[in-house]
């Protein structure tokens, strides 16, 4: 028995395959772009002891690495072990009082960051500035 395949019944089915392969490949490199969070961001928030602070970041981003400096009233340090996958982030800063480690999230002109300093962990969103 000879099978009777019309055109049309060969085509659909590998036109769909094919923009599904093509869809799940944009998806992915999609979600592996790094945030463009270049620049300059500005952070103003409460220590968990109650004192009041601004902190400006300057942030590069080439590929998923992060670089730049945190600025607070005292100092300016450099951002170490920077990596930015898709809308996350996270580095480490040596500021004068001790190692902070900041993990966060991207969304659009707000960072929203959690800050580790010992055993203390507070909130604080950065907003990009001009």
């Amino acid at each position: 028995m000879i099978a009777n395949f019309s055109r049309n019944q060969y085509i659909d089915p590998m036109v769909k395959r094919i923009l599904c392969f093509v869809s799940a490949l944009l998806a992915l490199t999609l979600a592996a772009v790094a945030a463009d969070i270049s620049g300059k961001w500005k952070a103003e928030f409460t220590t968990p002891d109650g004192t009041a602070r601004v902190n400006t970041f300057t942030f590069k981003v080439e590929g998923t690495t992060l670089t730049g400096t945190v600025a607070g009233t005292q100092d300016e340090t450099a951002i170490k072990n920077g990596k930015v996958t898709g809308d996350d982030i996270s580095f480490t800063a040596e500021r004068p009082f001790g190692t902070f480690a900041y993990t966060g999230k991207v969304s659009g002109a707000e960072i929203k960051l959690k800050v580790t300093f010992n055993d203390q962990t507070f909130d604080m969103t950065a907003k990009r500035s001009n």
